[in-house]
């Protein structure tokens, strides 16, 4: 069953899932012209290869531990831990733990991924 986006106004429960997490999956939040939020479920040993977002992104490790692969580093993050990404940034994701993380892509003013000049 799909979830649903939740509505201007609305909260929405972000909370660690503790047991639940290993059953969890990925789902979006909100989507609108200007931002996507997706509660990102990545379970251990999982990987998300590299790829590129135009938008600028931005995760925060609810719980769990995750690795955030770029060209020339490796971030762990884990739970409170958050960053930023410039867009076309080449990225991967990896579960080192069951983690869950707060997914923020920003579109530009079409509804399309924002691109950096």
């Amino acid at each position: 069953m799909a979830l649903k986006h939740a509505a201007a106004g609305e909260a929405v429960d972000l909370r660690p899932l503790g047991p639940r997490l290993s059953a969890a999956r990925t789902h979006a939040i909100v989507r609108t012209s200007s931002f996507e939020a997706v509660r990102l479920v990545v379970p251990a040993g999982v990987e998300i290869p590299s790829h590129r977002v135009p938008g600028r992104i931005t995760l925060q490790c609810i719980e769990g531990h995750a690795q955030l692969g770029l060209s020339d580093a490796t971030i762990d993050l884990r739970a409170g831990d958050w960053v930023y990404l410039d867009g076309n940034e080449p990225h991967s994701v990896k579960g080192i733990e069951d983690a869950s993380l707060l997914l923020t892509i920003l579109f530009g003013p079409d509804g399309k991924t924002d691109v950096i000049n």
